[in-house]
């Protein structure tokens, strides 16, 4: 979707506008939404990072998806002057101007931080927020240093992008997200986040995601659907893969697959050709039962289109390995 496209959606008699889900855990789907909802959101986000009227906001995400529509409604709702570059993975390399507020995917960031110039732009926008995926620890510790406001972002299509914001840079950097005002966080039995968010969604919204709940807000321990069930044991996708990410070069995944015996599997796919290697360090690091039994070889990882693992393409492919 182009721009001028977007905007005639917007300023059209409709109260509505079309977005689609990200497609993380399945194919995306069409959803339509409240554009005064989104305008809520809008105004929430930049009342929380206290932007003014007149600051630069960078739009360099699609506009296929909320990201990047949630960009537009802000500068439109808040005043904002837009500065539109083509979605690319090094967004940087055509901005030629100060930018004050900028919403981008950890890959755009951490090839941004690879050249020495667009390094040096994204050091000076003012308030970066990153979102579409998961912040590694090798990335949170190069944007612990800089200057200015780094945020990683909590939400969803449903809530028209975040309802919570985690400090990545400087003092207050931390692993838990802060909800803004007027959101309440509760949890299912399975300790799944519940969210009742008023200004952006009606009812409540359970999540896949399984949260630790404080006086500080909430922090991410992995997704339901991601947890393994293999002989009695909870093995939770996210943590072998946070325990094996220091040790493995080549990028891989855990998934899974139906085992006649355990029930599921731990499986390991990854894009090097040394299994051998790589099952040697899965021994030496993980524990016993969160080893993988299977391993294979697969030449591009599936991924969605913004960057996030395809779990459910990952897992039908497991499914096709000979033991």
């Amino acid at each position: 979707m182009y721009l001028d496209e977007f905007l005639a959606e917007w300023h059209s008699d409709s109260p509505m506008v079309l977005v689609h889900t990200s497609g993380s855990t399945g194919k995306p789907k069409p959803m339509y939404v409240e554009k005064r909802r989104m305008e809520a959101s809008a105004r929430i986000t930049c009342q929380f990072l206290g932007l003014k009227q007149g600051d630069t906001a960078l739009l360099c995400m699609s506009l296929d998806y909320i990201a990047g529509k949630m960009m537009v409604v802000r500068a439109q709702t808040w005043g904002l002057r837009l500065i539109v570059v083509k979605p690319s993975g090094n967004p940087l390399a055509m901005v030629t101007e100060p930018v004050d507020f900028a919403a981008m995917v950890p890959m755009q960031v951490y090839n941004s931080l690879q050249v020495p110039e667009e390094r040096e732009k994204l050091k000076q926008i003012k308030h970066l927020i990153i979102g579409g995926g998961a912040i590694d620890e090798t990335l949170a510790s190069v944007l612990v240093g800089f200057p200015n406001h780094v945020w990683s972002t909590y939400g969803m299509t449903e809530t028209l992008s975040h309802i919570a914001l985690r400090r990545l840079s400087g003092p207050d950097a931390s692993d838990w997200y802060t909800p803004f005002e007027g959101v309440t966080l509760s949890q299912t039995e399975d300790g799944c986040l519940v969210i009742d968010a008023p200004a952006v969604h009606d009812g409540l919204l359970v999540t896949n995601d399984i949260v630790e709940l404080s006086d500080k807000g909430f922090r991410i321990l992995g997704r339901k659907d991601n947890v393994i069930c293999s002989g009695g044991i909870k093995i939770q996708v996210e943590e072998v893969e946070r325990l094996l990410k220091p040790h493995l070069s080549a990028p891989f995944m855990i998934t899974k697959r139906t085992d006649q015996k355990f029930g599921e599997q731990v499986v390991l796919l990854t894009e090097s050709m040394d299994i051998d290697a790589i099952k040697e360090i899965c021994q030496q690091v993980l524990p016993k039962y969160w080893q993988p039994r299977s391993y294979a070889h697969i030449d591009a990882l599936p991924m969605t289109e913004t960057g996030k693992p395809a779990r459910k393409e990952a897992e039908d492919y497991a499914l096709t390995i000979n033991h």
